[in-house]
């Protein structure tokens, strides 16, 4: 019996090796494969060449064919061969049907040679370099962030320093305008350069103690009624005294409403005051210019709302929705501006809560339907794409995906971008540090990256891990 194992092993291993690695393609743009299964250095994301043509690999998987009969002790046996099937697309050359082309892993000179070839004439954004093709640079489409794109990763994937990759490389090769909804104050950096210098592109930071600041003049009825929690049919009588209030004297005319008389006015000033609204710090003096106002102003390039900086919830709602309504009103201006909304499972969430959160998903949906003609990109940053609002998701053309191990939400993230193969997705759950999978526009085809390293100061913070430490 152990001769007869031994000579079947022996013989099936003969024929596996002998497989001959070929592609078969009746379309000249995908192609299956067949390879042995012993050596092999393909992989899902990697490329290869196809005679003459490149090609990525999208899927690989464990196949298995018939062998010839074997004579043993025994008796007569049927030897099964194993082999490596796969899929990939074809990346250049005439989409010309071919059969039993053959197959070998491509030089990361023959990638970078197809790179530069096909690369578009508008700005390339070098941000880092392919992983499966060592020492070939992959640099972004400009041009391809005029669709909405979601960045998502789960902590510690490194997906806020690759935003930060992302945004500086958008900020020196192109003039596109950036607002920032900045939830825990990461890109606060954004204008220091590490050796300490500024950065060519001038940055405005506004913080709660600098510049984060709103008038009620800047807040339209919705928004202000969703400040006060005021829902237009259970608070009727409040909801038609605001609305009063507000076209017969203005918003400003609602600090003076503690001397009103009026029982629906007096109402609403006692909700004002129970709420404290008035009292945030969110809302700018006389001599203080408020974030509504330096949007129009257009005086930087860059305009960072450190929302982290505010002290409630209710008022970095408040901020984000006056935000977004702002540029959704200015949309006639059709001025390009790159609207990034980082940790968007706060600002615009599947199933908003709180009233303000609900004007500010409201904005966000909005922008994402419709904004792109006016030039109102998105750029939507994540660590549970569950937990954003499916219209604002769906609607992102581009995706930027680090490590996942969720598999509810890798299962989220395909359903949603269906054009980018499976193969390529399942990868991310084993993504290093600083690792993506970047696909749509933007990239010249679904692509595994390594992030390169900034060149401005890093904001936010980590607790430091000195707690895990043995004492003494």
């Amino acid at each position: 019996m152990k001769d007869d194992l031994a000579q079947y092993r022996s013989l099936r291993r003969e024929l596996e090796q002998a497989v001959l690695p070929v592609a078969t393609s009746v379309d000249g743009r995908r192609f299956s494969l067949r390879a042995p299964l012993s050596g092999t250095t393909l992989q899902p994301g990697g490329y290869v060449m196809l005679d003459e043509r490149l090609g990525q690999v999208t899927a690989l998987r464990l196949g298995e064919g018939p062998g010839p009969e074997l004579a043993l002790a025994a008796g007569r046996v049927q030897v099964t061969i194993r082999l490596l099937e796969g899929d990939g697309v074809v990346l250049d050359g005439e989409a010309v049907p071919f059969h039993d082309a053959s197959v070998r892993p491509a030089h990361p000179e023959e990638v970078a040679a197809h790179l530069e070839r096909t690369a578009p004439r508008r700005a390339r954004l070098a941000v880092g370099e392919l992983a499966l093709a060592a020492g070939v640079p992959l640099q972004l489409d400009a041009g391809g962030f005029d669709r909405h794109t979601f960045l998502c990763g789960q902590s510690g994937s490194g997906k806020t320093y690759s935003l930060g990759v992302i945004l500086e490389r958008l900020l020196a090769e192109t003039s596109l305008r950036v607002v920032v909804l900045d939830p825990n104050s990461d890109f606060v950096s954004l204008g220091a350069l590490r050796d300490g210098s500024e950065t060519p592109w001038r940055v405005g930071v506004r913080r709660a103690d600098d510049g984060l600041h709103l008038r009620l003049a800047d807040l339209d009825a919705e928004t202000e009624a969703a400040m006060l929690h005021l829902d237009p049919v259970a608070d009727r009588e409040e909801y038609a005294a605001l609305l009063d209030l507000l076209d017969a004297e203005g918003p400003q005319a609602i600090v003076d409403l503690q001397s009103a008389t009026e029982p629906e006015r007096r109402r609403l000033w006692l909700r004002i005051r129970a709420l404290g609204a008035l009292g945030w710090s969110v809302w700018a003096g006389p001599d203080r210019p408020s974030v509504v106002e330096e949007l129009a102003a257009r005086d930087e390039r860059v305009l960072v709302l450190d929302l982290g900086s505010l002290a409630t919830r209710e008022e970095q709602a408040l901020v984000a929705a006056a935000t977004l309504g702002e540029l959704w009103r200015r949309r006639a201006a059709r001025e390009p501006v790159l609207v990034v909304i980082d940790e968007a499972h706060n600002v615009c969430p599947a199933e908003p809560g709180r009233p303000l959160t609900a004007v500010a998903t409201d904005a966000a949906v909005r922008i994402a339907a419709e904004g792109r003609k006016f030039g109102l990109y998105l750029l939507v940053s994540t660590q549970r794409p569950q937990k954003v609002h499916q219209q604002v998701l769906s609607q992102c053309d581009n995706l930027v995906l680090m490590r996942m191990n969720s598999t509810a939400d890798l299962a989220h993230v395909a359903a949603t971008f269906s054009f980018v193969p499976p193969g390529l997705l399942d990868r991310a759950t084993g993504f290093r540090q600083g690792e993506a999978l970047v696909a749509g526009k933007i990239a010249p085809h679904p692509a595994l990256i390594r992030f390169g390293a900034r060149v401005t100061a890093e904001g936010g913070s980590d607790v430091p891990p000195t707690w895990a430490e043995p004492r003494a």
